[in-house]
C-alpha cells in the first residue's frame, strides 16, 4: 500500500501499518529500548500525565513558526537522529531529508547514517549533523570538517553513549545490519577509519549492531573534548543527552549554545527519569541562556505543545518518523510531517495560544 492511499489520523497510525511491512528484527530494532524498557514506558506514562490550563478567546488561530539558530522553522520540531534508516526504506535518510525540507523543519543527521552526509546534504535543507564521539579524535575532527562543508547549521553532540545500552530485544533476535546497509559516513574515501562489517555478523546470543557500535565509540568523551570541540568549529553547539541540571550548566558554561533534554528515548539508562519530568529543573537552572530542546516520547501535537510549557524551546521527534519512512518513504513521512503540524496549529490555538512562545506563559498541573 503506497502513502497515498493511506489515510492516517494519528501518527500512532503509522506505527500500526509499519509493523504489518517490517521484519520482525527491525520492528524491534526500532521500537524496543534497554533492559526492562522500564524508562521508554515512562517517557510515555509521564507525558500523559502532564496538563496543561488553556486560556481562552486567543482572537485567531495559532502560526506554529518559530526562530531558532537564525533559521526560519514551521514549527518548533526538528527530525532526531536515527541511524541506518535503509533498514526501514531504501531511500532511507534521503527520504528522510527530503520530507523534513519540504515541511521547513530541521533534520538531524547520524554519524551511523546508511547514506553520506553528503548525499543527504543535496536530498534536504536546514541540516544538523548529530556526532558521536568515535575513539579516534582525528576521524571526529574530519566529521565536523564535513559538517561545515556539508552546510550543516549546527552540531549535535550525543552525550549519553559511552556505550550502546543492553537492547534485550536485540540480543534475542540476534540482530545485525543486512549487507547493504552500512555507516556511510565512516565508509568515506577521505575518512581515515572504515566502518568494518562487525555490524553485520550474526551471532546467537547477542547483537552485533550493539557490539560494533560500543567498539566504534567507546566510553572516551569528556567535557575537556567538548572544550576542544568548542574551539574547532563555528557552528552552534548542541549538547544532547542531559538530564542533570549540573550537567547542562557545565555544557553551557563551556560554549553549548542549546541543550537537549533526553534519555535517548529509552533506549540506555533504564533507570533514567523520563525526559518531560527532567525538562523543568534544567529549564529553571539555565533561565533562559539557551534554548532547551526536548527528545523521547513525543507522539503527537498535545506533546509538542506539554513540552513547550514546561519550557522547551522546540522539540525532537524520532520513532513515530521512521515508522512513516517504512510506510511510503519521502511521502509518508511528510505525511506524518503534515500531520504533526496540522495536530500542533489546532492543539496551540485550543490553548489559546498564537505561538508557540505564549505556550511557555500555560499553567501545567500532572494527572494522579
Amino acid at each position: 500500500m503506497s502513502a497515498m492511499d493511506f489515510s492516517p489520523l494519528s501518527l500512532a497510525d503509522f506505527e500500526d501499518r509499519a509493523r504489518e511491512l517490517l521484519p520482525a528484527g527491525v520492528r524491534d530494532y526500532v521500537a524496543g529500548g534497554s533492559g526492562n524498557e522500564s524508562t521508554m514506558a515512562a517517557n510515555r506514562a509521564a507525558l500523559d500525565a502532564v496538563t496543561v490550563y488553556p486560556r481562552v478567546l486567543p482572537g485567531g488561530m495559532a502560526d506554529p513558526r518559530i526562530e531558532l539558530f537564525g533559521s526560519s522553522l514551521a514549527m518548533p520540531v526538528a527530525v532526531a537522529p536515527m541511524a541506518y534508516q535503509r533498514l526501514l526504506h531504501p531511500d532511507g535518510e534521503l527520504a528522510m531529508a527530503e520530507a523534513a525540507a519540504r515541511a521547513g523543519v530541521p533534520m538531524m543527521v547520524s554519524t551511523l547514517s546508511s547514506y553520506s552526509l553528503e548525499e543527504i546534504a543535496k536530498a534536504g535543507d536546514q541540516l544538523w549533523f548529530q556526532l558521536y564521539w568515535l575513539r579516534e579524535r582525528a576521524v571526529v575532527e574530519q566529521l565536523v570538517e564535513r559538517a561545515e562543508a556539508a552546510g550543516c547549521r549546527a552540531l549535535v553532540v550525543t552525550v549519553d553513549l559511552p556505550l550502546q545500552g543492553r537492547r534485550l530485544r536485540d540480543i534475542r533476535n540476534a540482530f545485525h545490519l543486512p549487507s547493504d546497509v552500512v555507516a556511510a559516513n565512516l565508509h568515506a574515501e577521505d575518512t581515515v577509519v572504515a566502518a568494518g562489517t562487525g555490524a553485520h555478523r550474526e551471532a546467537p546470543g547477542s547483537s552485533a549492531i550493539a557490539a560494533h557500535t560500543t567498539e566504534l565509540i567507546g566510553p572516551v568523551l569528556t567535557w575537556a573534548d567538548l572544550e576542544w570541540l568548542r574551539s574547532r568549529t563555528r557552528l552552534p553547539l548542541v549538547i544532547k543527552g542531559i538530564l542533570d541540571p549540573a550537567d547542562a550548566r557545565q555544557a553551557v558554561r563551556l560554549g553549548a549554545d542549546a541543550v537537549v533534554v533526553s534519555n535517548h528515548g529509552g533506549r540506555q539508562f533504564d533507570a533514567a527519569p523520563a525526559s518531560i519530568e527532567a525538562l523543568p529543573a534544567v529549564v529553571g537552572e539555565l533561565g533562559g541562556e539557551c534554548p532547551v530542546l526536548l527528545d523521547s516520547g513525543i507522539r503527537g501535537g498535545m506533546d509538542v505543545l506539554r513540552a513547550l510549557a514546561l519550557g522547551a524551546a522546540a522539540v525532537l521527534i524520532g520513532r513515530p518518523m521512521l515508522w512513516a519512512l517504512a510506510v511510503g518513504g519521502a511521502a509518508g513521512a511528510g505525511q506524518a510531517l503534515e500531520l504533526l503540524a496540522a495536530e500542533l496549529t489546532d492543539t496551540l490555538t485550543l490553548a489559546g495560544c498564537q505561538t508557540p512562545a505564549a505556550a511557555r506563559q500555560l499553567r501545567t498541573g500532572r494527572r494522579a
